[in-house]
Order: C-alpha cells, then structure tokens, then sequence
C-alpha cells in the first residue's frame, strides 16, 4: 500500500477450524480446513485455563483519511486470531491463546517508529504490518533490532525488503509488479500520452517512478510530471496545467482519499474522457462514494496485489464470515492481513515455538496455502510467486478487468 507521511488493497484463509497441523520445513504448511467455529463464536470463548497468552501486534492508520482501510486490515487479523484460538492450538507441549494488541500509526513516519517500539517493549511475538510504505520503512528498522519478525499485508513500495532485513516479509505484490501491469492495460486501451501526479510519499513516489519507467516502455509519453502530498484536496491548479498538455490519462500515485476528489474535479474541468492510473490505493470499495459517484470514477484503471476475494479458493465464504463480524467494513486488505497472521501462526507451530528467534527460520522457510494463494517467500521477504490483478469501476462498483 501507499505511505504517508500513506495505502491499496488486499487479502488469507481457506475456511476454519481444524487446528494447523505441524509439520516439517520441508512440508507445505495448509490453512484451517472448513467448518470451524464461526468469527464471532470464537471471539467469546475463552482461553484454557493452562494457555499460555502469547501477543501478535497489528499497526495501521486507525485514524486520519485512510482509517477505513487500517481498520480493515486490523479486522482481518482479529478474523485470523479468532479462528487460530478456535482450533485450540498446542505449541511447546501447551496450549495456547493469541491475543491481539493493536496500534495506531495514523500514516506517520515517527508515529510508526515509536508504535514500532511499544510492539518490542510489549514483546510480541510476531506483527501485522504496516499499512503503507512510508511506516513501514522506518518500523521495519526498529522491528529487525529487536528481533520481532513483522509481515506487510499492503505496503508496496520496493524499499520495503531492500534493506535485508531477516525479519520483514510481505504478502502481496510491490510497486513494480502493478505499475507494470496498469502501463501494459493502459497501453492495449489506447493510451499513448499521461501525465503523472504524486502524493510525495514513499508509496506514491515510489510508484510514480516505476509507472514513469514502464510507460516509456509500453511506448507512452509523459508529457508532464507534477505532485502534490496526501493531505491535499484542492487540484485544480495541476489539473488545469495538466489539461493545457492534453494527455489521454493522468497516473496518480496516492490513496482514494486524494484520488476521489480529483475525479471530481476532473469533472468539473471538462476531463470527462481522460483515464485515471493508479495502484492499489485506488482500487478500495469506497473510491466511488468518494470521487462523489461521478461518471470519471469509470475511467479508472487501478492494480491491486494479489487476486480479488471472490475468485480466493474460499473466498466467498470467507467475506460472508466477515461481513457477518465487520459489516460494512470491507475494503481490500483484510485477506491478506489475515494470511500474515496466519503465516506468523503456522511458523511458530512448525518450530513449536512462539519464540521469535526460533520460529523465524520456519518462517522464512514456509511453505503455505492460504486465503490468498500460495505463500512462500524469497530470501527478501518478497512473495515467491505474487499475482496481480486490474479493476474498472462500473455501476458504483469495483470490477475486475
């Protein structure tokens, strides 16, 4: 997902209940089979009384501009633990109770470093996160000198493993992967001329750089590049500049926050045939209420990682879980928040250990099949085999291309 000083979109799990059977680094590890308990069912039971409480931590922007998306992935990850303590799990020869500490970085940089911090001095054993690419950055610092292995279920910027790091790892595909495959889309529909607009975060910077690169490539020009930052709403005067250059489309790298605004306005100056590019930040479930449901949210084209939740093995039954327990509230990244979890999860019992030094190995060697798809990892912390998926929006709707 993005940066702030930023988001896009994701999402883990075949069905529940049958507890993760431990297994040996050679072997793949499975989700959950079908027919556990249900998320809300599970959220009221209690622990043995002999568990021992181990913490998972999840940092996202639970305020600000994108809370609905940090709130979706936090929604993912209590999913996870719910059906996680279900299954009764054992590890170490005792039973044991997930419990969930959650924390807001509210798309802040030093927000997130120091968030980062309270996670280490909690002792967690493992975390979710961070939403976007510019917290997640700096917390994946703070979380390699601690110790404690964190899994990004949105943070998209390439930065975010190049630091090689033993502890950071991300379930879903970067910048490079969906900047690519929104320039080729773009490309096969016409599009030989755009512009491109930043927010100036790492994400949407980040982006912008890597669409610049492979636009050239799918033979566009870009005839002008101008930014912005992810608190802004007022672009009439980049827009009115950018009109003066009559490009076929305008790439945006930021959230739905600024992107909805700018359909508006866009609207308003006449921008009614001119596509709009983005990643996954742009692909949530509310860009259409934001952009005020004007008839340019049609011209978006926006790329997400990894595949919707429909066409997820078990997605469909896995949304309907959790509409049952968040209604309303899912956006795009819960299923992969989810899969973090579980990943963090499956790690610990085939090292049957909830001791970060020793089911790191185990993690960094998994083999598993989730929600999402089949997650293993580089020796970055990148997704061996990560997927892509291209939307519109149609009748107030996200549909895939």
């Amino acid at each position: 997902m993005t940066s702030s000083s930023r988001i896009p979109f994701a999402l883990s799990l075949c069905a529940l209940g049958a507890m993760l059977s431990l297994a040996a680094c050679s072997k793949q590890e499975a989700a959950p089979a079908a027919g556990a308990a249900s998320a809300a069912a599970s959220a009221t039971a209690s622990a043995p009384a002999d568990a021992v409480e181990v913490l998972i931590g999840t940092v996202s922007p639970l305020s600000g501009g994108i809370a609905h998306v940090g709130k979706d992935v936090e929604n993912g990850v209590r999913m996870a633990i719910d059906d996680i303590n279900a299954s009764q799990p054992v590890i170490g020869g005792k039973p044991v109770h997930f419990k969930l500490v959650a924390e807001d970085d509210a798309g802040d940089p030093r927000q997130a470093t120091t968030v980062a911090q309270k996670m280490c001095d909690a002792k967690v054993a493992g975390v979710v996160g961070h939403l976007q690419s510019g917290t997640t950055i700096p917390a994946a610092d703070v979380y390699n000198k601690c110790g404690i292995p964190h899994v990004t279920p949105a943070a998209t910027n390439p930065d975010v493993t190049k630091a090689g790091y033993n502890t950071t790892f991300r379930v879903i595909a970067n910048d490079n992967q969906l900047a690519e495959a929104v320039a080729a889309s773009a490309a096969q529909q016409g599009v030989k001329t755009v512009a491109i607009v930043d927010d100036r975060t790492a994400f949407g910077q980040g982006l912008a750089d890597t669409f610049e690169e492979a636009a050239k490539q799918n033979g566009m020009e870009v005839v002008v590049r101008e930014f912005t930052n992810d608190r802004a709403t007022d672009f009439m005067p980049i827009l009115t500049s950018i009109k003066a250059r009559n490009p076929d489309a305008i790439m945006f790298g930021g959230l739905d926050a600024q992107g909805g605004p700018m359909l508006r306005q866009m609207q308003q100056l006449g921008m009614s045939q001119v596509k709009l590019l983005g990643g996954d930040p742009l692909c949530t479930e509310r860009m259409p209420e934001l952009s005020g449901n004007v008839a340019t949210v049609q011209n978006v084209i926006c790329a997400t990682g990894g595949i919707s939740v429909q066409r997820m093995q078990g997605g469909q039954d896995w949304l309907q879980r959790y509409d049952k327990a968040y209604s309303g509230q899912f956006q795009i990244y819960s299923p992969y928040s989810y899969d973090a979890t579980q990943v963090l999860v499956a790690a610990m019992k085939q090292a049957d250990s909830t001791d970060p030094k020793v089911y790191l190995p185990k993690l960094a060697a998994l083999q598993y099949q989730g929600l999402t798809g089949e997650i293993s990892f580089t020796p970055r912390g990148e997704l061996q085999k990560p997927a892509v998926t291209l939307y519109r929006f149609q009748d107030g709707k996200r549909v895939e291309q």
